[in-house]
């Protein structure tokens, strides 16, 4: 190896599973195992004995991403299969069957409630790209709050569809609805916990969006030398003040018919003249004679204040793209303003 310091090569896949395996050592790793699939298992071995040297560093950096993981429960999901995975070869088969009973009864009866907590942006970006009957059957069964909300964020097209496709539901058949709620529940649950890699970068990024400029950029440079991928992840959701102008004109203007002349004002105050004017133009005709009066007969204000001012209209940009009113980052494109 060369005498040159390296960041370490972060482990991915069949390779970290054998590396943590074999850093808990062999009575811990052999239970473990018991709870991989055969596919698995080969993929695992295999990864094993082709393995190169791994320093302390991968070993530490992988355990870190474990942990960070799991505390923000990504991929910690149960399911029916789970059980039974995990019961095999601990019980007698008997009383296996008993248990599973018993778990898809509560599973089955509660997946509704649990799709029901559930943000509504998210299940309705679900249900959108399923056939309107299993988005109508989906949201026949949440609770009727969840339902409402849910069709508020669907196509009005898509919306009175599945409107009508739930008036005119039929009974359906115990067993094939036990089935139907497995498939959800496997479809949807899981795959919102296999996601939630990307709901913690969006989480991290709204932090990072709400800090000072400077401190914004010691942070992502930060991450930059230890998670490169995770600050590109990164880089990619934050959206800053300055990022405004980037936005399709259409934009601009929707978000700026929301913003109060007086915060206008101050955000604008301390910008250079080019900036000053894509901003204008997004203005009324009136609004705009009235911001320019005020920019050149009011006094300079203070950096909080225009810090706040200019952090308000972000989030506002923020609120609206969140509700699919505006499309943040579209490379400039017209038609991502959505009236």
């Amino acid at each position: 190896m060369s005498a040159v310091t390296r960041v370490a090569r972060p482990l991915q896949g069949s390779d970290r599973v054998a590396a943590l395996l074999m850093t808990m050592g062999r009575p811990v790793a052999a239970r473990l195992m018991k709870h991989f699939q055969p596919e698995e298992i080969k993929a695992i071995t295999r990864a094993i004995a082709e393995m190169r040297p791994v320093s302390t560093a991968q070993v530490e950096l992988a355990i870190e991403e474990f942990a960070t993981q799991f505390v923000a429960g990504a991929n910690v999901v149960g399911s029916p299969s789970d059980v039974e995975r995990l019961l095999d070869g601990v019980l007698p088969p008997e009383q296996i069957s008993a248990i599973m009973t018993d778990i898809l009864g509560s599973t089955n009866h509660s997946i509704w409630d649990r799709i029901s907590g559930v943000s509504e942006g998210t299940i309705a970006a679900y249900v959108i790209k399923e056939h309107p009957q299993i988005a109508a059957l989906v949201l026949s069964k949440v609770k009727p709050s969840c339902a409402a909300k849910v069709l508020g964020h669907l196509p009005e097209a898509m919306r009175n569809a599945v409107m009508r496709r739930m008036l005119g539901f039929k009974p359906i058949v115990d067993e094939t609805m036990r089935i139907i709620e497995n498939t959800i529940h496997e479809d949807f649950m899981v795959n919102l916990a296999r996601n939630a890699g990307a709901d913690t970068h969006a989480r991290i990024a709204d932090i990072i969006n709400k800090m000072e400029r400077d401190d914004m950029e010691n942070v992502l440079s930060s991450l930059a030398s230890t998670r490169p991928k995770s600050a590109e992840i990164l880089k990619g959701l934050l959206f800053t003040f300055d990022d405004i102008i980037s936005l399709p004109p259409r934009a601009r203007t929707a978000l700026f018919d929301q913003v109060p002349n007086d915060r206008t004002v101050m955000a604008l105050k301390g910008t250079d003249a080019q900036f000053r004017e894509v901003i204008l133009q997004s203005l009324g005709s009136r609004v705009r004679r009235m911001v320019e009066q005020e920019l050149m007969s009011s006094e300079p204000a203070s950096h909080r204040d225009v810090h706040e001012a200019r952090r308000a209209i972000t989030d506002m940009a923020l609120e609206m793209a969140g509700r699919g009113e505006i499309e943040l980052n579209a490379g400039g494109e017209d038609e991502a303003y959505v009236r």
